[in-house]
C-alpha cells in the first residue's frame, strides 16, 4: 500500500510539473482584463534572449478560460514535443463571438510584447503561427512587417465565404485588405520579405485548399519568401503533424530579422 501511495504522488508531481510550465498571466488592452499563458521551455533561465512564438487558436477554443487553448494544435504538441521547442510560446484566448482582429488583435500584441520583456525575448526571433481562424490571424498579422521573422499559417482563410461575414466590426487597416478587388496581392505587399511557409489538407471540407494557394501564389508573383506544403489527403485538422514534425520547428527558429 506504501509503495502505491509513493507511485501515485510521484505520478502526481510529475504531472503538476508538466503542467506548471504553461504559466499563467493577464494584460489589460481598452480597460479590460484578458488572461494567457506562457510556456516556458525546460531548463529556461534568464541569461540569455530567447526566440518568443505567438500562438494563434482556432474558433473551437474561443472564450475566457484560459484553458481552451491549450486543448490542441501548439499546446498539445509543448505536452509531447516540448524539447524541440526552444522557444517561449505565448497563448492569447480570443473572446467568444470575436476573431483575432481588431480588439482581440490587440489583445494577443499587448500579450507578446509583455512576454518579451518579462521572459527576456529575442526580439530579431518572434514568429506567428495559428490554425483555422488563428491560421487566418497569423496570416493578416503578417502584415506588421519587421515585427515577425517568419509566420506560419496553417489551414487559414484571406477571403470569406458570403455566408460568414465577419463578427464584429472590421477596423479599417483590415478593411482595406479584406474588402480589396484582390485582397491576396493586397496582402502579399503588406508581407513583403518575411519568411512564410504555409500548410493546408487538399482534403478540407471547412477551408477551402484554395485559400492558401491563391495567397502563397500571391506571394510568389510579388517575390515574396514562401514555401508551401499542402498535404493531399489531409483534412481541416491536420495541424497535429505539422507542430510535430522537427523540420518545421527548426525552420522557424532559424529565420532572424536583418
Amino acid at each position: 500500500m506504501t509503495r502505491r501511495i509513493v507511485l501515485v504522488a510521484a505520478l502526481c508531481i510529475a504531472a503538476c510539473a508538466r503542467r506548471s510550465a504553461f504559466l499563467e498571466r493577464s494584460v489589460t488592452t481598452n480597460n479590460h482584463e484578458h488572461r494567457y499563458r506562457v510556456w516556458l521551455p525546460a531548463h529556461y533561465t534568464k541569461i540569455h534572449h530567447w526566440p518568443v512564438v505567438l500562438y494563434l487558436h482556432g474558433s473551437g477554443e474561443r472564450g475566457d478560460d484560459d484553458m481552451r487553448p491549450l486543448s490542441t494544435g501548439l499546446p498539445a504538441a509543448l505536452e509531447r514535443f516540448g524539447q524541440r521547442y526552444k522557444c517561449v510560446v505565448v497563448i492569447p484566448q480570443c473572446a467568444y463571438g470575436h476573431e483575432w482582429y481588431g480588439d482581440m488583435e490587440q489583445l494577443a500584441m499587448a500579450a507578446l510584447e509583455q512576454t518579451i520583456l518579462e521572459f527576456h525575448g529575442d526580439r530579431r526571433r518572434v514568429y506567428v503561427t495559428g490554425i483555422s481562424m488563428g491560421g487566418s490571424g497569423a496570416w493578416y498579422l503578417a502584415r506588421h512587417r519587421r515585427r515577425f521573422a517568419a509566420v506560419i499559417p496553417i489551414a487559414g482563410s484571406i477571403i470569406r465565404a458570403p455566408n460568414d461575414p465577419f463578427p464584429t466590426d472590421v477596423p479599417p487597416d483590415i478593411a482595406r485588405i479584406a474588402f480589396a478587388v484582390d485582397p491576396y496581392t493586397t496582402l502579399a505587399s503588406e508581407i513583403g520579405p518575411t519568411p512564410v511557409w504555409a500548410f493546408h489538407g487538399a482534403a478540407d471540407d471547412v477551408v477551402p485548399v484554395s485559400e492558401s494557394r491563391k495567397m502563397v501564389t500571391a506571394l510568389q508573383r510579388s517575390g515574396g519568401t514562401v514555401r508551401y506544403t499542402e498535404v493531399s489527403s489531409g483534412r481541416h485538422d491536420m495541424w497535429d503533424a505539422v507542430y510535430a514534425d522537427a523540420s518545421v520547428v527548426h525552420w522557424m527558429l532559424q529565420q532572424r530579422l536583418r
